[in-house]
Order: C-alpha cells, then structure tokens, then sequence
C-alpha cells in the first residue's frame, strides 16, 4: 500500500504530466478555455489511461515485443472510442465543445508514454496507481487552469456569473460606491491567453520548488521515480 500511494503522489505532483514533464500540452491548451471542459478532458483522459494500463498490464506477457506498439495504439483507441460514445450519448454539449480533442486522446503522449513505460513493464497493483495519479494529476491542472482562463476571460466559472453579483451587492451595501459592470477580458479565453496562463502556473511551480528546495531527479541522480531504478544500465545496475 506504501508503494501504491508513493506512485499515486508522483503523479499529482512530483511527476505531473504537464506541470512536471510537460507532455499533452496541445489539448491542455486548447480545451480549457471553461471548467466544465477541463473536468470533461481530465476525466476522460483518467478513464482511457486507468482502462488502458489495466488491459495491457494483464496482457502483456501475451503481446509480442515486435507490434507492441500498434497493439497499445489499438487498446487506447477502444477505450477513446467507449468514452466519445459516452459524452455523445449523455453529454452532447460537452462532446461538442470537446470535439476533435477527445478522439485525439488516441495519439496523446500521457497516455502512450506511460503505457509503454510503465504499464507493460510493472505489476497490476502499480500501473493502477499510476493511471490514478497521472490522469488526476492532468485533471486537477487543467481545472486549475480553466478555473482561472474562464473567471477573467468570461466572468463566470461553470456558466455561473461571478464578478457582477459581487458588483451589484457591494454597489447595493456601500452607496458612495458605483461599480461598473465586469468587462471580461476575452485575451484569456483565446490560444495566446492559454500560454500565458500556463506559464504562470510553471513560474509558480519553480517558484515553490525553489523555496522548498525540491529537485527533480536526473538519470544518475537517484531516479527515485524510475521503475528500472535497480537494473539502471546508465548507473551500472547500481541504485
């Protein structure tokens, strides 16, 4: 169970996908311009990654090194296609604000980078804790990041209006004040505002890893999060 959450935790935070390794970063950038997509993509990325590791994981001894590959490709591919199916059918407004960005979770580098690292190399126990932490890890950014994207750029989180009620009843209790009504600033909710949000979340990031003094491990230095951290050929098998 120790090891269970050790791996869970790298993927919220020491080795999150976007913050940490920055992988995945296409989808991250163009969805979460409201929460409700960020929820959509970040669970929906969870599900397919958590279906997927478990298949191959179970699979893997039967899978032929040589089409290993495609047959990761086919496996995620099934799971994208239950979980498109899904949104259609029960959430159509979310599948169509989606769009194209959850059939492409076929080709996203989470999910085919930890299948091919982690889950066709580990046990069953491990590969759940780290679809878990991976794909809450991806979700709890792209939240984040549509949290703020969608309050400045449109004055409302999930479609829910913020900043005018607050206005209105501080204009209502203080009345030597007059507010105007919140103009949203519509540079956050287009592709330029996404990278910069983005890169205030990973000057944040090195911000607090710089006071905390917290270091990434390097190849040679400990590897702590290395599944072949005893059969390291880079450190000659030494951990």
């Amino acid at each position: 169970m120790k090891e269970f959450f050790r791996i869970f935790k790298n993927g919220i935070i020491r080795e999150n996908p976007l913050l940490i390794l920055m992988i995945g970063l296409c989808s991250a950038l163009a969805v979460t311009t409201s929460v409700a997509n960020g929820i959509g993509m970040g669970l929906s990325m969870t599900f397919v990654l958590l279906m997927s590791e478990i298949v191959i994981c179970l699979f893997k001894r039967a899978i032929p090194n040589s089409i290993r590959i495609p047959i990761f490709i086919i496996v995620i591919a099934a799971f994208t296609t239950v979980i498109d199916y899904v949104l259609k059918a029960y959430f159509p407004d979310l599948s169509k604000s989606l769009g194209i960005f959850i059939p492409l979770i076929v080709v996203n580098c989470v999910i085919m980078g930890r299948v091919e690292g982690f889950a066709s190399k580990q046990k069953l126990s491990n590969s759940i804790a780290d679809a878990l932490g991976m794909g809450l890890g991806f979700t709890w950014v792209l939240v984040a990041i549509s949290l703020m994207r969608e309050l400045l750029g449109s004055g409302t989180i999930l479609d829910f209006e913020v900043f005018n009620p607050l206005i209105s009843f501080i204009n209502n209790s203080f009345k030597f004040i007059n507010l105007g009504a919140y103009e949203p600033m519509l540079f956050f909710i287009l592709p330029p505002g996404g990278f910069f949000v983005f890169a205030l979340f990973i000057s944040l990031n090195l911000f607090i890893k710089s006071k905390l003094k917290i270091v990434t491990p390097n190849v040679g230095d400990g590897c702590c999060g290395c599944a072949a951290n005893n059969e390291c050929p880079v450190k000659g098998g030494n951990s």
